[in-house]
Formats: C-alpha cells, structure tokens, sequence
C-alpha cells in the first residue's frame, strides 16, 4: 500500500514492564545500528504507563497514564503494545488498528484468542499487525515460518515453547527432585509466576501453539481446538523410567497436518534422547520444523526475558518502519497467507490421534498380574514394544510396570486403561503419557 514517505519513525510504547524496558533500552542503546536498518531513525515519542513503578529512565519522552491516549496520536506510526493480558490490551490494539496505527505486540494470549478479528480490522485500515515477540521470545519462528520456509509445505511441527515448565523437568530429572519443590524454587527464581497455571497447565504453550499452526498451514487461529495437558501429575520416577527406556520427557506442542486435519495439542512427551529437542534444557525454548522441501529444521533460543523478547519486538518495528521510509506499506499476510486462501482445516479429536504411549501401572506383587494385564492390550488391539518391571522394595507388596506401546488411537488407550484400573490387583490411577518418535 503506497503512501507518503517518512523520515523518521514515531513510536510509543504502552506498558514498561521487563519486555517494555527492555525494549526501550534496546532501542536506545543500539538507536544508530536500527537507524541504519530501518533507513531513518525511529523515535520513541510517546509512553503509555498506568503507574510510575516502571524503573524506567524516560527523560523528556511524554508518559499518559491513559494508554488510549497513546493510540489517538495522529502523529504516531507504530504503537508496541507491552501491557499484556486481552484487556486493556486489546482494547488499546483496537483503538490503534482503528485509526490506522501499525501495532507491534508481545501479547501471545491476545493474537491467541483475538487475533482472527484484530488482522481484519487492520487489513480494514491499512494497517500492520506483528507479533513475533509472542511466540518463543528471541527465536525468530514467526518469521522462519512466514518467510523463510513460506515455499514448503509444513507436515509438523514440535516445540518446547515454555521455558519455565522445561526449567522443571529438568530440575526434576537432573536432581530426581518432585514437582512441588522445583515449582517453588522457580518461583523464587522469578521463572513462574505467583499462580503458575499458565505455565504449568499447558496454557501459556497453548496459545503460542495455536500461532504457529496458523502460520504454518494457513488456517485461521484455533485456540479453542487446541488439547492442553499440564505437568503436574508427572513425578521424578517417572522421569527416570523414561531416562532408562532411552527417552527424555518435554512439555511438548505438537501441530501436524494429516489426511484428516490437523493435530493441535499440548502435553507431556517421551522424546528419544538422542533428539536435538530432547537436549533442549533450563529455561530455554526450541521448535522443530519439518517442512517437505527443507526438510527437518530447528530454531533455539532464549524464550523469554527482557533482551530477547525485546529483540524480537524491535525487529518488527524495523519491518515495519522500512516500510514507511520507502513509502510502501507491506501489509504482511498475519497468518502466511492472504485472507482469501486461509483454509479452515478440521482439527483431529483426541481420541483418533495416534501415538505410541508409556504407561505406569502399579501393580500387586502376586503371579498372574501381568498375564491379566497384557490380555488386556491384546483384546483392544494394543503392541508391547517395550516392558519394565521393577521389583518390591523391602516389606512393599506392590511393584512398579512400565509398558511402552506400538502407535495407538486415544480411544483405545482409555479403553485398555479403565479395564485394567479396574482389575483388583491394581492400585490407583494409571500414568499415561504419549511418545513422539520426531521423525515423521
């Protein structure tokens, strides 16, 4: 979209947490370096801030306690939204897109849930809409997906894209400790917040999944499809099980296109461990990418923090900002595609998708237990590829049985878990977590 040419960039900022800092500093500190890319420099000229317990260095940079001030601007190009949440937030990216302000966003949740309507409403005003901030922080995915993989077509794709639940498994399986105390132990270390649950529920990756799908096989945004599972029911010895099968376990997202639709689930995984991803450890993110013509590709990285979510934000204001010097407003597709050829794939139900499971049973210590077990797994159609059975520890009358299985639908699973939790030689709930083998 043609339009007048510009020699500096105007931008305000709303929101000065740990990612609005970041990215102020960032924009200060490397302001001729961005000048050089963007082709003219780029201002911050305004600031939306709802207190003044930011820690931010302003100097003469205006602040409105009223960040809907920020988006009336009719000098402003670009506005960065860094409040986060879907409410001011999106009330603010409306405002802006509405009177045909660009907008940058770190805001996962909101493009998550929101983001089908917000792309049109800026198409409507020829505007721009970029997100690569909220997905993965410094990993530039949104962009490898968008642009330089935008001639594959994408079979799937699998990531670790929550750094605090990968900073608990791995404390978990490195130190054998339980989830309770490594939970705690991020909290204090500021990797999860005072009410964890995005993180440890599976939401946070959730959203971010939801994103990527969209990006990668051109379907519009599906939140509300996506399976999420948590972590928390996952303990230390089940870590070690995995370790001695040749597996390491992640809080895997998965989406994957199949003759039936698309796959889009969130959830504990088994990974081999001579897999790249499964040697993504700490606070760290990484998503595998497997496209037909690339191939297998892998982008790691910091996922979050004050410089690399920053970093993803700034190049998106330089995109857009190149834009503006040269006169041309490239309104990028959001979603990989133009809006005529996105395509609303049905998404799989759970119970017809099919991997291979690792389930942990307890069992009586008595003969003929697993005899009753495995005609179980056969009479639903079940392979074995693997099996463990540890013996009673001293004056235990119950052992641990660890069975990995062939590639099964869901539904079978369940099937074959409530006939054998209902066995009488069986103690409580059975430990189910699906196997991803990453190699098609």
């Amino acid at each position: 979209m043609a339009g007048n040419k510009v020699d500096r960039t105007r931008i305000g900022i709303c929101g000065l947490g740990t990612v609005g800092g970041g990215t102020l500093s960032l924009l200060r500190d490397n302001a001729g370096l961005i000048a050089q890319r963007a082709g003219a420099p780029v201002d911050v000229v305004r600031v939306g801030a709802r207190s003044d317990r930011h820690g931010c260095e302003l100097g003469d940079i205006p602040v409105s306690r009223d960040v809907l001030e920020v988006a009336r601007d009719a000098q402003l190009d670009i506005l960065v939204e860094l409040i986060g949440g879907t409410d001011t937030a999106l009330e603010l990216v409306r405002e802006a897109l509405g009177n045909g302000v660009h907008v940058v966003t770190a805001n996962k949740a909101m493009i998550a849930e929101y983001g089908n309507e917000l792309f049109e409403l800026a198409a409507r005003n020829g505007a721009c809409l970029r997100f690569e901030a909220a997905v993965a922080g410094g990993i530039p995915i949104i962009k490898a997906l968008r642009e330089g993989l935008a001639g594959n077509r994408i079979d799937w794709l699998a990531g670790i894209i929550n750094g605090t639940g990968n900073f608990i498994l791995t404390e978990m399986r490195d130190k054998g400790r339980e989830f309770a105390g490594v939970l705690a132990e991020a909290q204090a270390l500021g990797y999860a917040e005072a009410d964890p649950t995005f993180d440890v529920e599976g939401i946070d990756a959730a959203h971010k999944l939801a994103i990527l799908a969209a990006i990668a096989f051109g379907m519009p945004l599906r939140m509300d499809s996506v399976y999420t599972e948590g972590i928390t029911r996952l303990t230390a010895q089940d870590l070690d099980y995995a370790d001695e099968l040749g597996y390491r376990i992640k809080h895997l997202g998965v989406a994957r296109q199949t003759a039936g639709g698309v796959e889009l689930r969130v959830h504990p995984t088994l990974i081999p461990e001579r897999r790249l991803l499964a040697n993504v450890d700490g606070v760290q993110n990484a998503v595998l990418v497997e496209g037909d013509a690339a191939g297998p590709t892998l982008y790691y990285g910091a996922g979050a923090g004050a410089e690399p979510t920053a970093s993803a934000v700034v190049a998106d204001i330089i995109d857009i900002a190149r834009d503006l010097v040269a006169g041309q407003v490239n309104q990028v597709a959001p979603l990989g595609c133009v809006a005529d050829t996105v395509r609303d794939l049905p998404v799989v139900p759970m119970e017809q998708v099919e991997t291979p499971w690792y389930l942990r049973i307890e069992a009586e210590d008595t003969p003929g237990v697993m005899s009753r077990v495995a005609s179980v797994f056969s009479r639903e159609g079940i392979s074995i590829e693997a099996l463990i059975q540890k013996p009673p520890s001293q004056l235990e009358t119950r052992v641990s049985v660890v069975v990995l299985t062939d590639r099964t639908a869901q539904a079978r699973v369940e099937a074959a878990v409530r006939a054998i939790e209902a066995l009488d030689t069986i103690y409580g709930d059975i430990t189910r977590i699906r196997v991803e083998t990453l190699d098609g």
